[in-house]
């Protein structure tokens, strides 16, 4: 069986120890759980095209403000997968490799290993450097391969599919061209400077 009878995923391989927990590659007709998925790490057995499919149904979120409202991502689903399906096929086209391996390697380039938070000690806020969990580092590279799509397609001519798919392998090229990479190397420069 194969994902939406188009592509494989037994020959995948996710070279990222951390990340080969939680990267979902079951193979399905459709990749669709109806938020089955809940309970701890329950992100973990939803598909990782399924959980970029519900990425891009929630629009432009930069932090808690909505600096991107886009009329044709609404949150429907088929909308929502017709944009993935073109853009692994764009993806396919130009590599003429499996273009979920390519979505992995991306994934693996653009996932940061450290970012700081705060601690208080003595009524003092200081910034500390701590190592990211896996299901975090999923996420993270997830969604800023999402708002990279979008920065490439809004206001411009490029297709919300085209954005992504360039995003996607600038990504797994280790471009600094790609908005998820650069947001990885200030999330790791910044954790070293706290160190």
């Amino acid at each position: 069986m194969k994902i939406f009878d188009l592509y494989e995923t037994k020959n995948v391989k996710v070279e990222d120890l951390g990340l080969a927990k939680y990267i979902n590659l079951d193979e399905k007709l459709v990749l669709k759980s109806h938020g089955r998925n809940t309970g701890k790490f329950g992100k973990a057995n939803v598909n990782i095209i399924e959980r970029l499919v519900g990425l891009i149904g929630v629009p432009g979120h930069r932090g808690k403000k909505h600096k991107i409202q886009t009329s044709w991502s609404s949150g429907k689903y088929s909308k929502n997968m017709k944009t993935v399906l073109n853009c692994l096929k764009i993806i396919e086209s130009k590599t003429k490799k499996n273009p979920i391996q390519i979505l992995v390697k991306a994934i693996e380039n653009s996932a940061p290993k450290d970012e700081v938070t705060t601690i208080e000690y003595g009524g003092a806020r200081y910034p500390q450097a701590v190592d990211v969990s896996p299901l975090r580092r999923l996420n993270l590279a997830l969604r800023n391969l999402v708002h990279g799509g979008y920065d490439k397609s809004f206001n411009k001519k490029t297709k919300i599919s085209e954005g992504l798919a360039q995003e996607i392998l600038l990504a797994s090229e280790n471009s600094n061209e790609s908005l998820a990479i650069q947001k990885r190397n200030e999330s790791e420069k910044q954790a070293d400077a706290a160190r």
